[in-house]
């Protein structure tokens, strides 16, 4: 037993590394979304459900930008022959921070419009604030993506826990002396500006300097045009949710609403944070002989993440009820609804970094733009007729439908499981029935009142 344990931590072989650096990354997203749920229910407490539909409302902007903007640098460098070249990576890092500042301006400049939409002055001051953030990240190293590039992920890993520590205390800090959502806003500055330095002042690698390499940008460019693409219509498939039902719900529905996406989204968000940081590496790596190997990890991957999802279908009412006080008592049924829902997308999770592993980001593009069409129709169409249930209803058929498109890719670059996703499928109908069949008058009586128009 210990000897395999020290293989597991010293080894150099592909599954080895596989297997570390993911530890590393459920260690690292639970640390942080321990340390978020922490500060969210302090933070509940001492603010308003309001404040959390504001923030929601503003995080939905500037995560827009992020991803209307995105470039892939990070797969660029992860998947490059050049990933760990100096010039290759300070070009890439001087795009970045002129990224950044483009960012921050465009947010300014939407400021006045996104708070007449969303009928929300506040927004006028708040979004130029928290857009702050981005330029701020634009600055971080490149020796963040050289860590995942080699799958060397315990000191970031540290790093990123402390600096969500101190972003937790500073936002809970300033809520105690303005009781306010500026204390939400400033508290995202703060841990912009904590990972930053923690990042250059800790974090092994180079030392970025201002570049311009005409190979490396086109490079990057070749590469990143479709990432762009796909990050576009990303944008819809992660936020299109709230962007919608920030126009159709109060600003007290969407806080509530919120709060239980939050809960019930941990499982997927882990999943995208493992598979999204280890498997280009796997893939690009990957030998005829790892082939089995990485089959069974797609089981257990696949099967731990919808473990997760099952547990907060059926015991989701009951931890909103121990968390949070009866102001927040509807968000329980957000949470079983959202994590049913979710499902289908975890299923097909582990095949599209396949494509980003092999250069094929146009098939990555298609997938995105696929699920995001999906998602913010059905979504739209189902707030429209039936309110806050007829939206979460369409964000599960969305991700159900997506999945024609999931075997698409997975079948062009050859690891598409047919076994594994009928599995897992059924597993879905059994769960989703049994959650309904637990909490349906919950569901009906609490979602039917939310966000109804």
């Amino acid at each position: 037993m210990r000897a395999t344990a020290t293989r597991l931590m010293t080894g150099n072989g592909l599954i080895t590394r596989l297997l570390r650096s993911s530890s590393w990354v459920i260690l690292g997203y639970g640390g942080a979304q321990a340390l978020r749920l922490a500060s969210n229910l302090i933070l509940a407490s001492l603010l308003f459900p309001e404040a959390f539909g504001l923030m929601a409302l503003i995080s939905v902007i500037t995560l827009g930008l992020i991803l209307f903007s995105e470039v892939g640098i990070g797969p660029s460098i992860a998947q490059s022959k050049r990933g760990d070249d100096p010039d290759f990576l300070n070009t890439a890092w001087t795009i970045q921070v002129v990224r950044g500042f483009l960012l921050w301006i465009t947010a300014c400049v939407l400021a006045y419009p996104v708070s007449v939409f969303y009928d929300q002055p506040d927004l006028l001051i708040y979004l130029p604030i928290s857009a702050f953030a981005m330029v701020i990240s634009g600055f971080e190293p490149t020796r963040i993506e050289t860590a995942h590039r080699h799958l060397q992920l315990g000191k970031l890993t540290a790093l990123n826990l402390l600096a969500q520590f101190i972003g937790m205390v500073s936002m809970v800090l300033l809520a105690v002396m303005w009781q306010s959502v500026a204390a939400l806003v400033v508290g995202g500055l703060v841990t912009a500006l904590g990972t930053l330095v923690l990042m250059t002042a800790f974090l092994p690698g180079i030392q970025n300097r201002f570049r311009w390499e005409k190979p490396a940008v086109h490079e990057l460019i070749k590469f990143g045009k479709w990432i762009f693409l796909s990050t576009l219509f990303s944008f819809f498939a992660t936020q299109g949710d709230k962007a919608i039902l920030g126009k159709f719900l109060t600003l007290q529905d969407l806080g509530i609403y919120n709060i239980g996406f939050f809960l019930a989204s941990f499982p997927i968000l882990l999943g995208q944070n493992v598979i999204g940081r280890v498997m280009i590496p796997v893939y690009r790596d990957m030998t005829t002989s790892d082939a089995h190997k990485i089959q069974r990890i797609r089981y257990g991957l696949t099967g731990g993440l919808i473990a997760l999802l099952a547990l907060m279908a059926l015991a989701g009412p009951w931890i909103i009820s121990q968390l949070y006080d009866i102001r927040y008592t509807a968000s329980g049924a957000v949470v079983v609804a959202v994590s049913v829902a979710m499902i289908p997308a975890v299923i097909g999770m582990t095949y599209a970094q396949a494509a980003l592993a092999s250069g094929d980001s146009r098939r990555f593009f298609v997938l995105s733009a696929v699920k995001a069409c999906l998602q913010v129709g059905l979504i739209l169409a189902g707030v429209i007729y039936a309110g806050l249930i007829g939206a979460l209803f369409g964000m599960g058929l969305a991700a159900l439908m997506s999945h024609i498109a999931v075997i698409w890719l997975s079948r062009a670059h050859n690891v598409w499981d047919a076994r594994h996703d009928a599995i897992f499928f059924i597993l879905w109908i059994v769960i989703a029935a049994f959650a309904y069949a637990l909490h349906s008058a919950m569901i009906v009586e609490l979602l039917g009142t939310v966000g109804r128009i």
